[in-house]
C-alpha cells in the first residue's frame, strides 16, 4: 500500500514509522530483525531502509604504491526490504540515490523493486563521497533529486530509457522526498530550498519526510511556508532522540541543525551517556506529544539501527 493511502486510511490518527540502516557487511539479517521486533507492537504501516553508496579506500600494495578500491560497507537495501515485507507484512521503503547510480542503474533498480511488489520509494540526491567536497553525479546519472523523481514518474507512465521498447508495463510507485526545516546546507536560503522542493513535488513526489529537528516551532514554521508556496502533500516530521554527549557537536556538524539551548544545558549537566539517553528520550516524547496533538499524520523516527530508545518513546505516544 502507498504511504499516501496509509495516511488516508488512518482517518486523522497519528501513525508510527521508523528508519533503519542496513547492517555492516558481514553481519546477518537477524541483526535487523532484532531491532525491528521490539517496535512492531506499535503497528508501523511502513519502515524505511536507507541506501549507502560506495566509498573509496586506498590500500598500499607491495611496491609501496596506493591502489584505489571501491567498497560498500552497508549493502543489502533491496534484500532487506523484501525480507521485511515477507516477514512482517508491512510496507518497506527503500531509499534510492542519485549518487552512485547511472540512469540505467536507476531504471534496473526500480524494475527489481516493482517485481518485488514494493510500491514506495524515497528519492534522494545523496551526499558526496568522503573523498569529495561537493556532490558529483555519475556520468549519465542524475544531479538532482527532482530529476530522479521525474525518472520514477516516467516509469509510472510506462516510459523507459529505451524508446524502442514496445508494450511496456507501467510501475506504480509512490515517491517520497526529503526536506529541511532549517534548510539544506547547500541552499542559499530557506525560500530557495522550498522553491526546489516544490519542483520535486511538481515532478511527481507525493509526500515529504523532513530532516531531524529538535524545536517543533521550526517544523511548524516550515510547514506553513510550504503551504503558502502551494505545496499540499503530507509533510512527515523526522525525529531523533539524542543519545550521547558527543552528539552535541556531531549533530550540528553532520546534519546542520540547531539544538535548543534548554536541551543543550540538560545534556551538559549529565554525568554519563546513560543520563544523556534519558534526557534525549524525554525531549523526544515532548516533541512527539506536541506533534501528535497538532494532528500530524505520521511521526517518523530515525532509529540508526537501535530500537530501545525509540521503543521507550513510542510506548508513551502510541
Amino acid at each position: 500500500m502507498k504511504v499516501t493511502e496509509h495516511i488516508k486510511n488512518a482517518n486523522g490518527k497519528t501513525q508510527f514509522s521508523f528508519e533503519i540502516l542496513p547492517p555492516l557487511k558481514g553481519q546477518h539479517i537477524q541483526f535487523i530483525f532484532d531491532n525491528i521486533d521490539p517496535l512492531m507492537e506499535f503497528n508501523p504501516p511502513f519502515i524505511d531502509v536507507t541506501y549507502h553508496r560506495e566509498e573509496y579506500v586506498f590500500k598500499e600494495q607491495e611496491n609501496g604504491l596506493l591502489k584505489k578500491q571501491v567498497v560498500k560497507k552497508r549493502p543489502g537495501t533491496v534484500g532487506i526490504c523484501a525480507a521485511i515485507q515477507n516477514k512482517y507484512k508491512v510496507d518497506a521503503i527503500p531509499h534510492i540515490l542519485c549518487g552512485g547510480f547511472t540512469k540505467e542503474d536507476t531504471e534496473n533498480f526500480l524494475i527489481d523493486l516493482d517485481f518485488l511488489g514494493i510500491q514506495n520509494v524515497m528519492a534522494l540526491r545523496g551526499d558526496a563521497v568522503k573523498s569529495e567536497t561537493y556532490f558529483k553525479p555519475e556520468i549519465e546519472g542524475h544531479s538532482y533529486a527532482s530529476d530522479l523523481v521525474s525518472q520514477i514518474e516516467d516509469l509510472n507512465k510506462g516510459i523507459y530509457l529505451d524508446e524502442d521498447l514496445q508494450n511496456t508495463a507501467s510501475t506504480n510507485f509512490c515517491t517520497g522526498v526529503a526536506a529541511y526545516p532549517e534548510k539544506h546546507m547547500e541552499a542559499p536560503s530557506l525560500d530557495s530550498d522550498i522553491h526546489f522542493l516544490k519542483k520535486k513535488i511538481k515532478n511527481g513526489a507525493t509526500y515529504i519526510v523532513t530532516q531531524m529537528f529538535f524545536d517543533n516551532q521550526k517544523y511548524f514554521d516550515f510547514v506553513d511556508k510550504c503551504r503558502k508556496a502551494g505545496i499540499t502533500v503530507p509533510i512527515i516530521p523526522g525525529l531523533k532522540p539524542v543519545a550521547t554527549k558527543k552528539q552535541l557537536n556531531l549533530i550540528p556538524h553532520r546534519f546542520h541543525v540547531d539544538l535548543p539551548e534548554d536541551l543543550i544545558m540538560e545534556i551538559v549537566k549529565c554525568k554519563d551517556n546513560t543520563s544523556v539517553r534519558e534526557v534525549g528520550i524525554e525531549w523526544c516524547i515532548k516533541q512527539s506529544k506536541e506533534l501528535q496533538k497538532a494532528g500530524i499524520p505520521v511521526l517518523h523516527y530515525y532509529s540508526m539501527g537501535k530500537s530501545d530508545n525509540i521503543k521507550a518513546i513510542a510506548s508513551q505516544i502510541f
